[in-house]
């Protein structure tokens, strides 16, 4: 729990309780306990969708991680991608999501077509 925290999920109970069974406002018990009146509704709604467990603490982190090609994908969209083909094509090709692929190809500095040939030396005259 954070040391930030206004109410501890005892605390959240006793808050939700008072407003279902002695009828208090939720605005005035918001006020008395110093926190915000949407969260304070929100606190009801997650006691009402899952009873008391839904009042604990949440963990912060995503609730999805980004995906990552496997090797051997990623060596078959960079063959691909030197064949010139589109990220768009090789994202349906590999039944990948084209913004994974994307963000691979951008690391390895394969998202512009222009960047797949090697650049001409620089002829200087003197």
């Amino acid at each position: 729990m954070s040391p930030d925290t206004r109410l501890t999920p005892i605390g959240r109970e006793r808050l939700i309780r008072q407003h279902l069974d002695e009828g208090r406002s939720l605005v005035q018990l918001a006020a008395d306990h110093g926190i915000s009146e949407r969260t304070a509704r929100k606190w009801l709604a997650r006691f009402r969708s899952g009873g008391l467990a839904a009042l604990a603490d949440r963990r912060s982190v995503r609730r999805s991680q980004r995906r990552t090609l496997d090797p051997q994908q990623l060596q078959q969209a960079v063959e691909l991608r030197h064949q010139r083909c589109t990220l768009r094509r090789i994202s349906r090709l590999l039944l990948v999501p084209i913004s994974t692929l994307a963000r691979a190809m951008r690391r390895l500095g394969l998202s512009r077509l222009r960047n797949l040939d090697p650049k001409p030396p620089v002829q200087r005259y003197q």
